[in-house]
Formats: C-alpha cells, structure tokens, sequence
C-alpha cells in the first residue's frame, strides 16, 4: 500500500473534485459518511454521551457532518466549535448551518479556557479540531484543551490525524496531541503512525478508502510503502518441479563464542527453513559437537580458536554471507572481520555483533559490498549513527548512512522499517510476542536465506521481514504473545509461505 505525502492527498483531493465533478463540499460528505457508518456500526445505537470537538477548517467540517447524522440516527450528541481562529473554510460554514437544521440549535462555542466543558469517562469523543492540516504548534488555551480531553480518561476517536500532531514532527511537552483510542485516516495511513514515538497518541488505525481519484494514486510516485500481503504476495518467487538444491544457493553464516552458540543455530535453522539449498556455519571450536548435534541438515567449518572467531578462512563458494550473532567484540575477534570484508564481494547481511564492530571501526563501512543488509534493534542502531532527536531525525540519519555506503537497513521494531537511501518499506506483520530472544537472530537467517535463492537484497529484507512478522501472528494465535519463543519461530517459517496464498488455495480447492 503505498503512503502518501500530505501534499499529495492535497493534490489527490483536487484531482478527484475535477474529475468527478463534484464539490469539495460533497466529497467531505462522503468521507464523513463513512465515518459515520463506521462509528455507527460499533455504536449500535447505544445511548451514550458523544461529544464532538470541531475546529473551523475542513476537518471541522467532517466533524459537523458526522455530528449531523449522529443526530439524526438518534445518539446523544453535543457538538463544540474550538474557535481558535476568525477564518473558517467554507465547507466548514456550510455545514455549520446545516447540523443547526438538525439540531435545532447552534454548536457551543469555545474560545477560552473558561469555556472548557466538563468531560466524563464514560463519554465518547470524537476529535476533528485540526486533522492533517496542522502547521504551527497549538496556541496556549488551544493547547490545554488538548489537555483537558486527554485527562478526562474518555473514549476518544481522532478524525485523520489526531489533533495537535504534525505529520512531520513528532509530539512532546512543548507541542501537546489528543491520545486517541483510535484514528480513523482517509485513503491512505500517515508514516508517523508507524513510528514508536507516535504509539501513545494513535492508538488503533482504521483507514478508510473516499474514493479519491484512482488513476492519480496509481500513477503517482512514493517513497514511502506499507507491506501487508497483497505486496508480499508480489515478491515471491515460485519454485519450479526440476529445481535442485543448486538452484537455492549456499548461505554461509559466521558467528558465536562460548555461551553464545545458539543464536547461530537459530540463524541457519531459519535459513534452511526458509528455503536455501545449503547451509554451511562458520563457528568457534566450542560450537562444534552442539552444532552437529542439533542442525544434521548444515555443514560447519570450525575457527582454530576454541571460543571465540580469530581467522574466518572457508574453502567454498557461497552466494551470500551472514555475519555477527553471539560473535563478541574482541580484539581478535574484529581482526578477523576485517579480514573477512576484505577477501570477500559477496552480498552480506551483518547483524548482532557484527554491527557493534562497525559501530566501534567506522572505516569498515566502506569495505562492505554494495547493498549490504544490515539488521540493527535499537540499541545497535544508536551506537552506529549516534542519539536522535525523535523516529523522524533517526530515519533521516538512516537515509544518509545508506546513501552514503549503499546499504540496506533493516529498523527492527513494532513496525520494522526497511530503509534502502529515501524508500522506506514499513512492515505490517508481527507482535509483541517477537519481543524476545533471539528473535533478530532468525529474522536475519530468513533474510540470508532469500538472498542465497536469489532474489535481489533489498527484496530480500522486506519480504524477509514479513514472512518473519506473519510467522509470529500465526504462533501467537496458538501459543500467545508470552508463550512464543525465537525458535518457534525458525521452525514455522514455512507456514508463512503457505499462508501467502491460503484463500487463494482454498477457492481453487471449491
């Protein structure tokens, strides 16, 4: 799905208006009509107390038009202007008077913090003060009544984007925003829902389709896409009735140090279980009788250092080269790293340890082959490109990184973000659940392994993430989010694929 810029729904709104010729004042009807279906469909006509905040631009007006027909289907409603300004759009106007004609009344005006109504718990808000038009932090009593719903503890909707977010800067102190329970977006979801930060003040999204001009949000470039398994499905490649293991490629992953062996073995399980043909696993001494005993299926090289790697020297061609889990950081340790980037081309996918040494010698940056994948957690991150201000100075420090070296860098997270220079690619698989050990170690194998198949690395990343993300959803199902662990997920990869095209299969089978 792709994300637009809010310039460019602007653009989208134009074009539809024009070439289905209707007003500007009609399609904020159908947008809110939807809403108002959707709110209403949960509802179901219970009594209880809605209240509405509206501003006076056009996401006031679709709060006039779903406060409208609230009224009209019989729910309680009490409608409030926040008059934070003189100018009022003129579908905002329009539908002022109209909701006058229902309600038999005019909505209660707000001006100042004297007009601040009282809000219970048990009421139901509907926040449409500022929408994605916001521009310039909140004036001082606009800003506290922000507050004031926040504090009431009510059940709170947010029309498009809740009020007091900018779509471009995140909220703190100084720039306060409705806490919603959930957004309800048009036609497309915003980046900022998808980052950390933004958590507290999006609750659940829902994103509903208005109808805006299909050719334009067809033909229109983004850089910025939401991978749910329409695409997924468009990035796998079937496997044809001759193939041999040849044809799935040779992975060769290097890693572990004494007490640290098993985060390998979680790496080559989920490449194997992903698909490649071969795997091979480059270890310390200690790892050798461990690693025969619980992987029959890989082949293993063994370091001359019993505990930790020292000389990574390999007799055989492999397609692809994973590098970093349980590895350490030692000396001698990041020697024979350095060795290893400079006797090998072949693509890699660095994770764990091998990212920490990176982040200790920056210069070996620039020995890493081109697009190589890198699959930092947070911490890892922060020690390669230094402290953020907020998610959207971290993307920004990522995008340079990944210009500047021509990698791909997988933001493992709620929502993993793949960054290859301005693409993002953000993940819409996965649970809290994966929160745990090891979890990095196999999404980094699954990885790998796509790789060693051929397909392309940054393809690789994002579908890799997503198999990881939809593997976890089916577990957690049947295990729940504390009873999952990283090796239920390497041993499941596969139920992701057969996934991808269950309805698909099941339609065939009628």
């Amino acid at each position: 799905m792709k994300i637009f810029d809010i310039e460019q729904l602007a653009k989208a709104d134009k074009v539809t208006i024009e070439k289905q010729v209707i007003s500007s004042t009609e399609l904020m009807e159908r947008a809110a009509t939807l809403v108002f279906n959707d709110i209403h469909s949960k509802l179901n006509g219970a009594q209880i107390p809605i209240k509405i905040f509206c501003g006076i631009g056009n996401n006031g007006g679709d709060g006039l038009v779903i406060g409208r027909l609230l009224i009209e289907h019989g729910y309680q409603v009490i409608v409030y202007v926040v008059n934070y300004s003189n100018k009022r759009s003129e579908d905002f106007l329009l539908n002022y008077d109209r909701i006058k004609e229902v309600s038999n009344r005019w909505p209660e005006a707000i001006k100042s913090e004297d007009d601040f109504p009282e809000i219970s718990e048990k009421d139901f808000i509907i926040d449409a003060i500022f929408g994605i038009g916001l521009n310039r932090p909140l004036e001082d009593w606009v800003g506290k009544i922000v507050q004031h719903i926040n504090r009431s503890k009510a059940f709170i909707v947010a029309i498009d984007m809740p009020s007091g977010m900018f779509a471009d800067k995140m909220p703190n102190e100084n720039r306060p925003a409705i806490k919603a329970n959930v957004t309800i977006t048009f036609q497309s979801p915003k980046l900022i829902f998808f980052l950390p930060q933004a958590a507290d003040y999006i609750g659940d999204m829902q994103v509903i389709d208005i109808g805006l001009d299909r050719e334009y949000l067809a033909k229109t470039t983004v850089n910025k896409q939401l991978i749910n398994k329409p695409e997924a499905q468009l990035l796998y490649k079937p496997r044809t009735n001759f193939a041999h293991k040849g044809d799935y490629g040779h992975a060769l992953i290097i890693g572990g140090s004494y007490g640290k062996i098993g985060s390998i073995s979680l790496t080559a399980k989920a490449s194997l279980r992903t698909g490649a043909g071969m795997v091979t696993i480059f270890s310390p001494k200690c790892g050798y009788q461990i690693l025969q005993s619980i992987l029959p299926e890989a082949m293993l090289i063994t370091d001359e250092n019993e505990k930790t790697l020292s000389n990574i020297e390999f007799d055989l061609p492999p397609d692809v080269i994973c590098f970093g889990m349980g590895a350490g950081t030692s000396e001698e340790t990041i020697t024979a790293f350095k060795g290893l980037l400079i006797n090998t081309k072949k693509p890699m996918v660095i994770d764990a340890d091998g990212i920490n040494i990176l982040s200790k010698e920056k210069e070996l940056l620039k020995e890493l082959p081109e697009n190589t994948v890198l699959t930092p957690h947070p911490g890892e991150l922060e020690r390669l490109i230094g402290k953020w201000e907020d998610d959207f100075d971290k993307l920004e420090k990522v995008k340079k990184l990944s210009k500047k070296h021509d990698l791909i860098v997988v933001i493992k997270g709620a929502h993993t973000i793949t960054v290859f220079k301005d693409d993002l690619y953000i993940n819409n698989t996965g649970n809290p659940g994966m929160a745990t050990a090891g979890s990095g170690d196999v999404l980094s194998g699954v990885i790998t392994s796509l790789i060693s198949q051929q397909y392309e690395p940054l393809i690789a990343a994002v579908f890799g993430v997503y198999l990881h993300g939809k593997t976890g959803d089916i577990l957690s199902e049947e295990k729940s989010y504390e009873g999952l662990i990283a090796g239920d997920i390497a041993d499941n990869i596969g139920r992701s694929f057969l996934d991808l095209f269950k309805k698909e299969m099941q339609s065939e089978g009628n």
